[in-house]
């Protein structure tokens, strides 16, 4: 059974830091292509960072660049987003994602991801709540 779950929130101060982890039992791991996303209520999830199959491209939303870090543990079998310098806006619930990346399609295309539409993904976490005050 595929599963994501995520660890890791809470409850900060501005200008803090926390490490996000996806643990994953998708198989084999190093297969998919994983994505970070976040939610404000009311509101649609929104892009956060993605990193694709092979771990050697990794994209930011212009408003996490620069303070969030994305990285894949292919022998652990997890995806961390490593959140410094956190800011009242990215009080979130924060979700972990995941989609099955095809052998062939790669060696067809090349390069695949990373994905930056939610659309893209079809594995979710649970999701975990990160609150930053003030």
């Amino acid at each position: 059974q595929v599963q994501l779950v995520e660890s890791g929130g809470g409850l900060v101060q501005a200008g803090a830091s926390l490490r996000l982890t996806c643990s994953a039992t998708v198989r084999p791991f190093f297969t998919y292509a994983f994505g970070w996303f976040r939610q404000f209520p009311g509101k649609e999830r929104e892009f956060v960072a993605a990193v694709n199959w092979s771990g050697d491209t990794i994209r930011y939303s212009d408003s996490v660049k620069g303070r969030f870090t994305m990285s894949r543990d292919n022998d652990k079998n997890t995806v961390d987003l490593l959140m410094n310098s956190l800011e009242r806006e990215d009080t979130a619930v924060y979700y972990c994602a995941a989609v099955y990346i095809d052998p062939k399609r790669v060696a067809w295309e090349g390069t695949v991801g990373p994905f930056t539409s939610a659309n893209e993904y079809d594995v979710w976490g649970q999701g975990t709540q990160v609150t930053v005050s003030s």
